[in-house]
């Protein structure tokens, strides 16, 4: 089986591109309005689809029996990871893109560095060196 999609619900389709186009370099791949309204968008990566939609329409998909993701609460047991060859630098650009920093970048006794932040609408992201052999 292969992982196609990871979609995340948010309240404003068109700043949460934004944010991961700032903080990622991850291009959009896709953006779709109904009555002129961005409900859904997809960002370009290396692996699987990441997906953004409104909040509108996770409650119209699953009749309204999800969890909103908001800053205000704290992260869901969940994360997105994204490998990068230099965590430092990936983790003070998702900061200055507005990211709220969880753990500084740091060296695990494995020898991969990781950090953790939280993106601008709420979801919880790991960076990470990638694994060493």
């Amino acid at each position: 089986m292969k992982l196609g999609f990871v979609i995340i619900y948010v309240s404003d389709v068109k700043e949460t591109l934004h944010f991961y186009k700032q903080a990622f370099d991850l291009e959009i791949k896709m953006e779709f309005e109904d009555e002129g309204i961005l409900i859904y968008g997809e960002m370009e990566t290396e692996g699987a689809t990441l997906g953004f939609g409104s909040h509108e329409m996770g409650q119209e998909t699953l009749s309204g029996k999800y969890q909103k993701t908001t800053l205000k609460n704290e992260p869901f047991g969940q994360e997105i990871v994204f490998v990068s060859d230099d965590v430092t630098e990936s983790y003070n650009k998702a900061i200055k893109a507005g990211a709220i920093s969880i753990l500084a970048p740091e060296e695990k006794p494995w020898g991969q560095a990781v950090s953790y932040i939280r993106a601008k609408e709420g979801t919880l992201i790991e960076i990470c060196s990638p694994m060493v052999d």
